[in-house]
């Protein structure tokens, strides 16, 4: 195993060691499904006691970067990492981020828009049967006119990460998950009760339409056009909470 066992700083120490096992996983000095040392041999390595090491690995278990296996064969070993709980990561950090105000709403359909458009390029050239079931799926579930506010936006998320899957890469899935658990949701929240739903699924019958035509000009004209028409819809109804905010204000002000 090419671990650099140096001198560590005595504070902290299951953290600093945490993080010296990480660097050697992701640096790829330690392989996927690589057996590490026991605690007894990590705890003489590093010059620490076992309890320091016990932690450290539940850091990086937590982490998900490596994994305990029990019996004869067992041991601690790397964990392949997983696509999905990166991506969940991902989406966690960006939701916190929207949700502080770092992002402006502006900034966010933008960012849908380009990101989106390249995807339904790609899905167009790469999609399976498979994938234009689950997008009809959607929008069979979008029609049904006794659908609550919530489960068609739960839809409209569903429709949108199928997209991404029919894209068929896995870099853009991963740098997806910002978009599709973050920013769809935030910005449904914002204009459910504003948007016309027989517009929306209109668009996503376009999109599929192109996508299941191999069209990926028009895949991508039919996925801007739909956004843009979000933002519109979205910057009235901000515009609207805008106003009542400030007749709310003047009315506050009258009754002092």
């Amino acid at each position: 195993m090419a671990l650099h066992y140096d001198e560590i700083v005595r504070t902290g120490l299951s953290k600093q060691v945490a993080d010296q096992i990480r660097a050697a996983i992701l640096e790829g000095r330690l392989q996927v499904d690589e057996r590490l040392p026991g605690e007894d041999e990590l705890s003489r390595r590093f010059g620490i006691s076992r309890p320091t090491v016990r932690e450290a690995l539940k850091v990086l278990a937590a982490q998900n970067l490596i994994r305990s296996r029990r019996g004869p064969t067992g041991g601690t070993f790397v964990n392949r990492p997983d696509l999905d709980a990166a991506g969940r990561a991902i989406a966690e950090a960006s939701t916190l981020l929207v949700g502080v105000g770092t992002f402006g709403v502006d900034e966010i359909v933008t960012a849908r828009i380009e990101t989106e458009a390249i995807c339904c390029r790609l899905a167009a050239a790469n999609r399976s049967e498979d994938d234009l079931a689950r997008l009809e799926a959607e929008i069979a579930i979008q029609r049904d006119e006794g659908l609550t506010d919530e489960a068609f936006c739960a839809s409209d998320v569903r429709f949108h990460r199928a997209i991404v899957t029919a894209s068929g890469n896995a870099p853009l899935r991963l740098m997806m998950h910002t978009v599709i658990e973050s920013f769809i949701p935030v910005t449904n929240m914002l204009i459910y009760r504003e948007h016309e739903r027989r517009r929306s699924v209109a668009s996503h019958a376009r999109v599929v339409e192109a996508i299941a035509a191999r069209d990926a000009d028009r895949a991508a004209s039919e996925i801007r056009g739909h956004l843009e028409g979000m933002r519109a819809v979205l910057n009235q109804a901000l515009d609207r909470r805008a106003s009542r905010a400030v007749a709310g204000a003047a009315e506050g002000g009258e009754t002092e």
